[in-house]
């Protein structure tokens, strides 16, 4: 199983994808004349502003939302397989991904304000519907609709619920075995995926509505605390810092594991983490009450900041300025640096823990394992969010109600598998469904933009309202030539009949 999980990921994650994302970035942030640095001071005055409606949610919450799928298992474990793998040059390429992916995710999330469409009473959309209204391509809006529902209903929740498990064996120990056909299993890890289990299950059979209720007040409440754990730890190595910050971008260049190991690591945990280009951000962009598109472009591409510049760094700080790591490129039986024990799991949160528990002695394992729970789970709410949105893409051509109930339940299952999974194999899964997800995104808003270039134009249109000093933003596809954008022109209507 895991030799052909490897095989897979050989060929989605080949040095051609790594080349793609970033390259995405640099073409996005030149044809945006760089949004990200622009307009920093609008994103965080949106990011504030908004009211949520009987059919969307606030610009708040869907950054919260959002920011469950983005801040998760990867800014704990994954910042920490990356520098495993990759040395601590890995980090430099995953702030480059951040700094890139915040023009995609503009990109990306303003097409999914502009091509979102109102079902059952509540606001859908994503890269299936851009694809579909954009490019006219229903083929290829259904085979990604597919691939997400995969990638979010079964391969990603297995990561998540899989850092939770490891988390919690490493706090309160195995506490026996139980025997299955998965072999012999840690009680620990059973007893928290049947609770995880039953948690998901009362959120998500609630709706949209009680996911973004849930992660608008758990996210910025664990991130806040946790980048304050994190602060505390760097100014007590406050004279360490310089050197940190010279190994990590003198490793980026002559990289101790190898250059394509820092690239390549710091990519692809970058894409995990921040997820820009992988198309899971629009989904909950599209769900946003806005009054022009282009508002929730720059509130996503401000998440990715939050989640790389601030949770990344803070834990590979953490790690690096405790000497919390050791470095063993992959595929490889030796150690290039080895300051931990041997058996220390490279891809787990074991290194964020020890770095936590070598300042706060007895402090550290609980409090990762309980902030890794709460960023992992409510990341499992947002691949619900996702998914959900795909198979109601999906429902609006078959008419089958029944496949939400299926999801639910499938979901729920790969989250017990995970849970109770060996790391190795829940990474593999994982990468692939990322992997996937974004060849099929990327390539679909890289031919949107040769087509209609829709998320340009908007973000053009609202400069000049911008400039002209308007005190309500309003949006004319029309226009600007922006055809299928029919969510638009009905509310532009409606506002005209007023």
């Amino acid at each position: 199983m895991q030799e052909i999980v490897n095989i897979i990921n050989g060929y989605i994650w080949s040095p051609y994808l790594i080349y793609l994302c970033l390259g995405t970035g640099v073409f996005f942030s030149i044809l945006t004349r760089f949004v990200q640095i622009r307009h920093f001071r609008e994103m965080f005055r949106l990011l504030l502003s908004g009211k949520s409606s009987e059919k969307g949610i606030s610009s708040f919450q869907a950054l919260a939302v959002s920011l469950s799928g983005r801040v998760g298992t990867g800014n704990i474990a994954g910042v920490a397989a990356a520098i495993g793998f990759g040395g601590p040059g890995a980090v430099f390429w995953m702030w480059v991904v951040a700094f890139l992916g915040a023009a995609t995710a503009y990109i990306e999330s303003t097409n999914a304000q502009i091509y979102k469409e109102e079902e059952d009473g509540q606001y859908r959309g994503g890269p299936a519907y851009y694809i579909e209204k954009a490019l006219g391509q229903k083929w290829y809006a259904w085979i990604f609709a597919l691939a997400t529902i995969l990638a979010c209903g079964v391969l990603l929740p297995v990561v998540q619920s899989n850092g939770i498990g490891d988390a919690m064996v490493n706090v309160f120990g195995g506490g026996g075995t139980v025997n299955s056909f998965m072999g012999d299993l840690p009680l620990t890890k059973v007893y928290s995926a049947v609770f995880i289990v039953l948690l998901l299950g009362f959120i998500i059979f609630g709706g949209v509505k009680r996911i973004a209720n849930f992660t608008q007040v758990v996210v910025p409440f664990m991130a806040l605390a946790y980048i304050i754990i994190a602060c505390s730890i760097i100014a007590l190595h406050i004279d360490q810092l310089p050197g940190i910050f010279m190994l990590i971008i003198t490793d980026a260049f002559t990289p101790m594991a190898g250059f394509g190991a820092a690239i390549g690591w710091g990519v692809k945990r970058g894409v995990y983490s921040n997820e820009a280009g992988q198309g899971t951000g629009p989904h909950a962009a599209a769900a946003a009450e806005v009054d022009h598109p282009a508002q929730q472009g720059l509130v996503q591409a401000f998440s990715v900041y939050i989640d790389t510049l601030f949770v990344c760094s803070a834990t590979a700080f953490m790690i690096l300025i405790t000497n919390s790591y050791n470095v063993m490129p992959e595929g490889s039986t030796s150690f290039i640096v080895k300051n931990l024990a041997s058996d220390v799991v490279i891809s787990g949160p074991a290194f964020t823990q020890i770095a936590v528990d070598s300042v706060l002695t007895g402090f550290g394992k609980p409090f990762i394992a309980i902030a890794l729970f709460f960023f992992a789970f409510t990341t499992v709410l947002a691949y619900y969010f996702i998914a959900e949105n795909n198979v109601s893409y999906i429902n609006k051509t078959i008419k089958m109600p029944i496949l939400r109930f299926i999801l639910k339940l499938v979901l729920m299952s790969a989250v017990f598998y995970g849970t109770v999974a060996k790391p190795s194999a829940a990474w593999g899964l994982g990468d692939i469904g990322v992997g996937l997800m974004a060849w099929l995104n990327i390539i679909g808003i890289i031919a949107i933009f040769f087509m209609a270039k829709p998320a340009i134009k908007a973000l053009k249109d609202y400069e000049r309202q911008q400039k002209a000093g308007v005190k309500t933003y309003t949006f004319d596809p029309k226009s600007l030539e922006i055809t299928n954008a029919d969510f638009w022109e009905k509310r532009l209507e409606e506002r005209n009949k007023k």
